[in-house]
């Protein structure tokens, strides 16, 4: 499936952000004073380890904004399976604006292809299975969007953007409510109509007074896979139910197995490894 990009006003002040961060207060001293300014050159993205590629637009935009006429060639677009080896863009034009924006294009696809990765290995840990792999709020401060893009890359799907897209009651909620069914029922007072209601329960005891009460998704959090299956059984459909809680690779089989709708795992944009990507020269 084909991911739309991110529009490019969302893409362009990030990457800004990070070239402005690099550039400091005197620009690129290496390359200004070893590079000619007439200099050209023709340089290859290429991939150091097998992956999903993601983040190609950041990328571009990276040396796109340190030098317009510097033209990015795409061979391998966002959500292409890599090899060792694989070339994925070639550029070309002033060598300058080349290695100033060579770092922060690098950061961005980089962290971007191992979050797509990332999320690629959980979705096929589950194959077979009905269960749905997202990412959550935990995402790095500013990168938000294009994490959660690089996700749906690697064929998860994506949980709230922010704290006003949907209601999740999670436990100091509950703590400060003084119970779940009082949380709940001060939630769906305090939101509109159109705003769906998700409870976090740690036991089956929970579960059975949020189904009470009435939510539309529980999030059922560290269960065992025995248990998520009792905890879907009592379910029964009436509302979405989504695990969470130390999610691996090895666990999201048995996870899956038991029947839940979503399998949520915070790591996908918080702890994902970089996917080594490098910029060759080539002659």
């Amino acid at each position: 499936m084909t991911i739309p990009s991110l529009p490019l006003l969302m893409v362009e002040p990030v990457v800004c952000a990070a070239l402005l961060e690099d550039l400091g207060r005197a620009g690129d001293l290496t390359t200004d004073a070893i590079v000619p300014p007439s200099e050209r050159a023709r340089t290859a993205l290429v991939a150091r380890q097998p992956g999903i590629v993601a983040g190609l637009d950041a990328a571009a935009t990276a040396f796109r904004l340190v030098d317009p006429a510097i033209e990015v060639s795409v061979q391998r677009p966002d959500g292409t399976r890599l090899a060792p080896g694989d070339l994925i863009a070639t550029i070309a034009g002033p060598a300058r604006g080349m290695l100033t924006a060579e770092r922060v294009a690098l950061n961005f696809l980089g962290h971007l292809s191992g979050v797509a990765s990332a999320a690629a290995t959980l979705v096929e840990a589950v194959r077979g299975h009905k269960a749905r792999i997202c990412c959550t709020r935990k995402t790095m401060p500013g990168l938000r969007a294009l994490q959660k893009y690089a996700v749906r890359v690697g064929g998860g799907m994506n949980h709230r953007f922010g704290l006003d897209d949907g209601v999740l009651i999670k436990d100091n909620h509950v703590a400060v409510a003084g119970g779940i069914r009082r949380a709940i029922l001060a939630a769906r007072r305090g939101v509109g109509h159109l705003v769906k209601i998700e409870v976090e329960v740690d036991t089956l005891d929970q579960l059975e007074e949020a189904l009470a009460t009435g939510v539309d998704a529980v999030l059922l959090d560290n269960m065992t896979p025995d248990q998520l299956a009792v905890a879907v059984r009592m379910i029964d459909g009436r509302a979405i139910a989504e695990a969470s809680g130390r999610i691996t690779p090895l666990i999201a089989p048995a996870i899956a197995a038991s029947g839940v709708d979503l399998i949520s795992a915070g790591w996908l944009t918080h702890s994902a490894s970089v996917l080594d990507i490098g910029l060759d020269w080539q002659a």
